[in-house]
């Protein structure tokens, strides 16, 4: 009699092993994610095919026009002025109130009343808006 029960017993917790073993969930290789579209999309970034010697001589993606090929990188000399100075820094809001508003250049004063008239919009929206 305990050799049959210790042979069920066994056998239960085989079964128990073997249900636990199959309850785990697994997922297929390769498999479409759930929500996806265009699968190919998805499958992560694609090395570019473009040579080194294009990617140098012309701005790749610039082109917005359907039919139209990419614009050439020209010498620095051939761009305006006006496109080197985009990039240099402004003053802050709070920088520009501790100046003197009378010695500030022209440039500087626009900015000034542009940024304080937005803050002072800003502030008068927030007020109506708890009100």
């Amino acid at each position: 009699m305990a050799m049959s029960q210790s042979r069920l017993f066994r056998s239960i917790i085989n079964a128990k092993d073997a249900i636990k073993v199959t309850s785990v969930r697994t997922f297929a290789a390769g498999g479409k994610k759930k929500g996806s579209k265009g699968g190919a999309a998805a499958d992560g970034p694609k090395a570019s095919i473009l040579s080194k010697e294009v990617k140098s001589s012309t701005v790749v993606g610039a082109n917005i026009l359907k039919e139209g090929a990419d614009p050439k990188v020209m010498a620095d000399s051939e761009y305006p002025d006006w496109l080197w100075r985009l990039i240099d820094k402004h003053p802050a809001l709070s920088e520009l109130r501790r100046k003197n508003v009378e010695a500030l250049p022209y440039e500087d004063l626009k900015r000034f009343v542009k940024l304080d008239n937005r803050a002072s919009i800003k502030e008068n929206n927030s007020i109506k808006a708890k009100n």
